[in-house]
């Protein structure tokens, strides 16, 4: 496995230095952070990160707005609350974007949320306890609780939210084959957990986090 010292190198060249590197980088927010923010600002991100999957990012966002209004600025008991018939007026509501897996999953996931509240006492305190080196198994449990939240979706939602996650884009995965760090298929729980093993060597030997490690190994190549 290549050095991370040679891979930041190579992102540093290929932008022109140092300086134009620190500032595209990503900075994670510190698990007191996590833990402050509302369950409802955890909602509404994570629903706008499904709705952004396969639309412009620009379309969603500029509709949010819209959504905070008609979800009732995501607070989970409203939003978990809303009947058959409420989500089927949604998916026709034209400032909303129409798409009636993506609005169902809106309740869908406030109730799941809910759970987790229940168990954990925040979505934020749930979060921040989650420990950075075994991040893919948070992917693996966000999949399984939530709907919607599959394929890089888990992965973007916590970029989107603050916590610290490298992610799988086919940039971090061509700069993986280029510098030797991983070759084979990357959609198994075990190939998941073989690359966390790799970015936490790079995390402990760079002192970077995961987030910012991801984005210079795809820097470097491209």
């Amino acid at each position: 496995m290549t050095p991370f010292e040679t891979i930041e190198a190579a992102a540093i060249e290929r932008l022109g230095g140092l300086d134009e590197l620190e500032s595209r980088l990503v900075r994670p927010e510190p698990p007191e952070s996590l833990a402050m923010i509302g369950d409802d600002r955890y909602l509404s991100v994570m629903c706008r990160r499904i709705f952004r999957a396969g639309l412009t990012h620009r379309l969603v966002d500029n509709r949010w707005p819209a959504f905070e209004i008609a979800f009732d600025d995501f607070e989970l008991v409203h939003v978990a609350a809303l009947s058959d018939e409420d989500l089927q007026r949604l998916a026709r509501d034209e400032s909303l974007i129409r798409h009636k897996g993506k609005i169902r999953s809106v309740r869908d996931n406030a109730i799941a949320m809910q759970a987790i509240v229940e168990e954990f006492g925040s979505m934020g305190f749930w979060l921040a306890e989650w420990p950075e080196k075994e991040i893919v198994d948070l992917w693996a449990e966000l999949k399984k609780r939530f709907t919607q939240l599959g394929g890089q979706s888990g992965q973007r939602f916590l970029r989107m939210a603050g916590k610290d996650t490298f992610l799988l884009t086919d940039w971090v995965i061509k700069g993986m084959v280029h510098w030797s760090i991983f070759a084979e298929r990357t959609t198994s729980q075990n190939a998941k957990r073989e690359i966390q093993a790799c970015f936490n060597e790079y995390m402990e030997t760079s002192g970077r986090p995961l987030c910012q490690i991801s984005q210079i190994i795809s820097f470097s190549v491209g």
